[in-house]
């Protein structure tokens, strides 16, 4: 069977058998399962691998005796400094363990110092430049640590966030609530009562699974994460619609009910749902459903009935092309004696 006829074959049964008519059974729906009209809340959320966490660090302050290390901020205050030059703001240490005061002031080394013998080292260098200048205040503004804390965290494979020089915490299988206080107490090692505020805004561990048959030809599976609010129409939505193969009549959820118990299957009239607008199978989507869809029967047949045939077509096609390029050589070789010019050989 060429592929043309099984074309044909394919096209007539596709139309015959498959879509979606208006004489459609009416949805049967499954109790207490939340649908696109009753939609329930999800479980508090728990943290796990590879979710993107955002950790803000409100309170910063460094426990005694701390030294002062590169990349640290100080917040310096000098009274009676030069007219137009004041020091007073925010003066990053650089790499070199120095501030830079500006101006005819320079720089002053503190790396290593604390804070009381970092203001009393800008104190004896200002003595230097100004007779009347006083150094009212030196502290750490912000820490490297601290740099190093706020921002985005993905959680690793092991299950913890890294806080920098402040070490790692495990937040794996705890929620927000719980996580912010590991975290809280990790940084009491180094910091006076810190704060952090905690946020997943990156959902990268929850998902749903499209999966897609293509009648014998392979199936595709598409990972989709899961915010809370999808149904079957959102997820299938997602990927532009059902594919050439699926059939309407072969959608359904498959949903794990846990360790001992069994797999519950969740049917989905697709034809009710997107001709006539029904929602009793149009189902909330929660963590680790499968959506399947089906293909047609006849595209499970034309798929073998290609495969079994495709070894023969190919036979018969290198013989065809043998066949014909013998009697294209020997009309030629023929052509050539009439003439005599195969003569002399």
């Amino acid at each position: 069977m060429g592929a043309s006829r099984r074309a044909g074959f394919w096209l007539v049964f596709a139309v015959a058998g498959g879509g979606c008519t208006h004489f459609h059974q009416p949805p049967v729906a499954i109790p207490d399962v939340p649908n696109e009209r009753q939609k329930s809340i999800l479980s508090e959320y728990r943290i796990e691998p590879p979710d993107l966490l955002q950790i803000d660090l409100l309170y910063a302050v460094p426990l005694p005796p701390y030294k002062i290390q590169p990349l640290d901020v100080l917040a310096v205050t000098v009274a009676n400094t030069l007219e137009g030059e004041p020091i007073a703001g925010l003066y990053p240490v650089e790499p070199d363990g120095v501030i830079t005061l500006g101006g005819r002031y320079r720089t002053v080394k503190v790396v290593g110092l604390t804070p009381a013998e970092a203001k009393a080292a800008i104190q004896t260098h200002l003595d230097g430049i100004l007779k009347d200048a006083k150094v009212t205040t030196v502290g750490v503004a912000e820490g490297r640590g601290v740099q190093l804390v706020r921002g985005q965290h993905l959680v690793r494979p092991d299950g913890t966030v890294s806080l920098g020089s402040y070490g790692s915490v495990v937040v794996v299988g705890h929620t927000l609530k719980e996580a912010k206080a590991l975290i809280e107490a990790q940084l009491g090692n180094y910091l006076q009562s810190p704060e952090v505020i905690l946020n997943v805004i990156g959902y990268n561990s929850k998902v749903y699974y499209l999966i897609f048959d293509f009648g014998g030809a392979g199936q595709q599976v598409v990972r989709q994460p899961v915010t809370g609010n999808d149904t079957v129409l959102d997820a299938i939505s997602q990927i532009n619609g059902l594919s050439a193969v699926s059939d309407p009549r072969g959608v359904w959820v498959a949903r794990s009910a846990g360790p001992g118990e069994p797999d519950q299957i969740l049917p989905v009239d697709w034809c009710a749902l997107t001709t006539r607008g029904r929602a009793e199978t149009n189902y909330q989507l929660v963590p680790g459903d499968r959506i399947f869809v089906k293909a047609y029967p006849m595209a499970v047949v034309d798929t073998k009935v290609a495969r079994a045939l495709a070894p023969f077509e190919r036979i018969f096609g290198f013989t065809l092309l043998g066949t014909a390029t013998y009697q294209q050589i020997r009309a030629a070789a023929k052509g050539l004696t009439s003439t005599g010019v195969a003569g002399g050989f």
